[in-house]
């Protein structure tokens, strides 16, 4: 056994070995990216098309059959229209329009969960065959107490949530896609610069058309698969994370 740990000990050792090798190196690139940054503000991000992202996927979701447009003979009307005039609100890609991000989310849970129970149980024989008569010898030897058995078992268990969440924010979106039956794909961006530090707000999901209001605004609770997103990056967030080592250790580390 002896033999056999020691065979694959060097392996392990290169595989550890190999893990901090590229966690410092991936740690010192990006060291070597923020030192060259120092003494100036962080630098925004380029306006890209968003359908050009590496990580960027197309959504497909089920879909009803399409219906054909009816036209009525001598009107102006066309079924499934939604204004007589021509609406000046986003339906097609590249369009744009305002999603008011409104997030007050709010939770509190408790638990109290207690639970006891005690049993005892003694069971024996006060006089064994005439035990007493024949004396204190023989009360040695016979048996008193058949069964003497004592229980006791308790448990006690808390629990408490309390989380409050508030957002509110507006930010542009723009459509990225139009599906089969008509809803749109929109995706949003925003960032702002303040001193050193960096706030970015990226809103990203599906929308009815229907659902847009006359002034090219929706709320994001009307968003479906909404994927909503608020940090930043600078001098700030540098000092509220741990150091790369230390989250390297953590990741390690067993216990």
């Amino acid at each position: 056994m002896s033999t056999f740990s020691s065979a694959f000990r060097p392996r392990r050792i290169a595989i550890s070995a190999l893990l901090l090798a590229t966690c410092a190196l991936a740690s010192g690139c990006s060291s070597i990216d923020r030192l060259s940054q120092i003494g100036e503000q962080p630098k925004l991000s380029a306006i890209d098309n968003p359908t050009t992202q590496p990580g960027y996927k197309p959504v497909q979701m089920p879909m009803p059959k399409p219906e054909v447009a009816s036209y009525n003979p001598n009107s102006l009307w066309r079924s499934g229209s939604r204004a007589f005039f021509k609406d000046q609100r986003a339906h097609q890609v590249g369009d744009i329009l305002t999603v008011a991000v409104n997030i007050t989310d709010k939770a509190n849970i408790e638990n109290d969960t207690q639970r006891s129970r005690t049993n005892k149980e003694d069971s024996g024989i006060t006089d064994f065959v005439g035990a007493k008569t024949l004396g204190a010898q023989a009360q040695k030897v016979l048996p008193g107490r058949i069964l003497t058995a004592d229980s006791t078992a308790s448990s006690e268990g808390k629990g408490s949530v309390d989380r409050k969440e508030a957002l509110q924010t507006n930010v542009a979106a723009v459509v990225t896609q139009v599906l089969p039956n008509g809803n749109l794909v929109v995706e949003g961006k925003q960032e702002i610069r303040v001193n050193y530090e960096i706030r970015e707000l990226i809103v990203a999901g599906i929308v009815r058309p229907e659902d847009i209001q006359s002034d090219n605004t929706i709320d994001s609770t009307k968003i479906a698969q909404a994927r909503i997103a608020y940090g930043g990056r600078g001098q700030i967030m540098d000092v509220q994370q741990p150091r790369y080592g230390q989250q390297v250790m953590d990741v390690l580390l067993p216990f």
